[in-house]
């Protein structure tokens, strides 16, 4: 499985992508990649491409209490690009999945975690909120990545 983080760590609760990735990367899981990356739409489907399972994790901005979780299945449902407006790029998280939906390169399994964000100041850390939320997000990466596994690969 491949988890791709995606954030600014200079810029608060937007972190919150690459800690996740951070965190996973520590607990050196057998199967699992983690990286992290800004955000840009190409690059995500470039690094995506080779993994039958992906997870990303970034913040959102949704209008949900900090530190919601809103969890998408995006082989079952489209997303909407109105939700990642933390994005400096035209061409984000939503659209790349929506761009490799039409393109038919969408990973088997490619689910969203996007954890609603309280501060997006410059050169602040997580809020307690967010990462509390994050933290959760990591035991449900780290649990699904065993499932895969004992089911004969995570990749």
């Amino acid at each position: 499985m491949l988890c791709i983080g995606v954030g600014n760590i200079y810029r608060g609760d937007d972190g919150v992508g690459p800690y996740v990735a951070q965190r996973l990367q520590n607990l050196q899981l057998p199967g699992l990649v983690a990286c992290e990356a800004s955000g840009e739409g190409t690059d995500l489907i470039s690094r995506w491409s080779d993994f039958r399972c992906v997870a990303v994790v970034d913040a959102v901005i949704s209008g949900a209490e900090p530190g919601a979780l809103i969890e998408l299945d995006v082989r079952a449902q489209p997303i909407l690009s109105s939700m990642f407006a933390t994005s400096t790029h035209a061409f984000g998280v939503a659209e790349a999945v929506e761009m490799a939906r039409i393109l038919g390169q969408l990973p088997e399994y490619l689910r969203i975690y996007g954890i609603e964000g309280a501060s997006f100041e410059h050169g602040c850390g997580l809020t307690q909120i967010v990462e509390e939320t994050a933290d959760q997000v990591v035991q449900r990466i780290a649990a699904e990545v065993e499932r895969l596994e004992a089911r004969g690969g995570a990749d």
